[in-house]
């Protein structure tokens, strides 16, 4: 290893990116270690998102070392982080010809091929990266999703559990906490119960609360935004704002971990709603409000929390929302209002011209606030985000906006839910693109309207 590559190489091992890329620079052309500073230069890209730099540069040193397979493999990742996924698929398969050892490189094959849909494809890849190294926890996390994806929920809960062993950014660090529940009768010991991920994942998973509530004393710690929305939960204790003190207890479970402790299949998913509820007060207030509005009252939420500091979870965010400019096919359909649920940056977009939006949204503080609202609404039209699955939670209409690469809590091949009897999905059925979705709701909106 030249000098300046083995300087470079214990600067991005200690996270320092600018000194190491300044070092791989210095590697001159004709240098033995020149392909492996160009690769590591790509790499550095990579980590900072800048994708398209990253594919380039890393072709680049391919072109100079072309049978170096971890070249090839993350040649793969740059390119699938481009959305470029038969290319990544070939290039992780050529790294594998160079090296079929590479589990980790079988088990990234695996998530574009799940991405362009050949799930069986993608379990092989995962199994085989397993075979090779079983306690690869990516592996095993990613296994797990693809049998949820697939409706295999009984063998999916025990994989989903490895989640538990990422480190990578975007997954909640297990915590120091005593015995984990196994579903055991309670007795006099009290249960902590846990989120662990997003406002979604909570609302989704907080149905099981009651279930728990039934073997014995629960605690239930959510984010502050929640703790109003979920105290009306039956066989809860007290609800806990996430950070705040905890009282004592026993034994905890994440809400994601619930589904497992239940052994809940597709037939067993407890999906009676409305499982949460709106204060009766703030319902009456919004209906008095609504009143004037003529038509449907449809609530519109185009696009979620882009959450920029977690590359993963950036891309699959613009894959997941839409501006608010490509509802334009919703304009001009008589006897429909709409009012905006939508939060956050994308609250700021220009509207498409004749589109009227309601909005109160600087009304509402919390989820309870907003649960008041959508309870008064007759429909609720959202992306994959939060709202969608409080509308679900609350028994409301929903159609949800879903992208090609689905969550697996949408599963495959259908325009239901088994978690939310009450919401309907529009399916793209190409990546990216929206217009037939949006062509559908619009049909669909205009039949209802028609009926009211």
């Amino acid at each position: 290893m030249s000098e300046m590559l083995w300087q470079g190489f214990a600067h991005h091992q200690a996270g320092r990116l600018p000194e190491a890329e300044a070092c791989y620079r210095q590697i001159p052309l004709g240098d033995a270690a020149y392909a492996d500073g160009l690769h590591l230069l790509g790499v550095i890209a990579l980590q900072r998102s800048e994708n398209e730099l990253a594919a380039r540069t890393i072709a680049e040193a391919v072109a100079v070392a072309p049978q170096a397979a971890d070249y090839r493999s993350n040649l793969g990742n740059a390119l699938a982080a481009l959305g470029r996924l038969e290319e990544a698929a070939d290039s992780y398969r050529t790294a594998l010809e160079l090296n079929p050892d590479l589990a980790q490189t079988h088990n990234n094959l695996g998530n574009v091929l799940r991405g362009l849909g050949k799930l069986d494809a993608a379990e092989a890849s995962y199994r085989t990266a397993l075979r090779l190294v079983p306690d690869l926890p990516d592996a095993h996390n990613n296994l797990g999703t693809l049998l949820l994806l697939a409706g295999r929920l009984l063998e999916a809960w025990p994989e989903h559990e490895w989640r538990w062993q990422i480190t990578a950014e975007g997954f909640t660090a297990g915590r120091d906490f005593p015995r984990r529940w196994a579903g055991e009768p309670l007795g006099d010991r009290v249960l902590l119960l846990h989120a662990e991920q997003g406002f979604g994942d909570t609302l989704q998973f907080c149905r099981y609360v009651p279930l728990a509530g039934a073997r014995g004393r629960v605690v239930l710690e959510v984010p502050a935004a929640l703790v109003r929305l979920m105290s009306g939960l039956p066989g809860v204790e007290r609800v806990v704002a996430t950070g705040d003190a905890l009282p004592e207890f026993d034994v905890e479970c994440p809400l994601l971990s619930l589904p497992g402790v239940f052994g809940t299949t597709l037939e067993t998913i407890p999906a009676s709603v409305p499982y949460l509820a709106a204060d009766p007060a703030s319902v009456a207030m919004w209906r008095a409000r609504l009143a004037a509005l003529p038509g449907l009252r449809v609530g519109l939420v185009w696009s979620g929390d882009p959450r920029r500091h977690i590359p993963a979870a950036l891309e699959i965010d613009r894959r997941r929302s839409l501006v608010l400019g490509q509802l334009a096919p919703l304009v001009g359909i008589e006897g429909v209002s709409f009012v905006s649920l939508q939060k956050g940056e994308a609250a700021a977009q220009a509207c498409p011209e004749g589109l009227v939006l309601h909005d109160w949204t600087g009304e509402l503080g919390d989820f309870a606030d907003t649960a008041g609202l959508v309870a008064a609404l007759d429909l609720v039209i959202s992306v994959d985000t939060s709202v969608a699955h409080l509308a679900g939670a609350l028994g409301k209409p929903v159609w949800l906006l879903n992208r090609y690469d689905t969550c697996w809590r949408w599963l495959l091949n259908r325009d239901d839910s088994p978690w939310y009897p009450s919401l309907r999905q529009f399916r793209q059925t190409r990546p990216g693109e929206w217009g037939a979705v949006l062509d559908a709701v619009r049909t669909a909106l205009l039949l209802k309207a028609h009926a009211a």
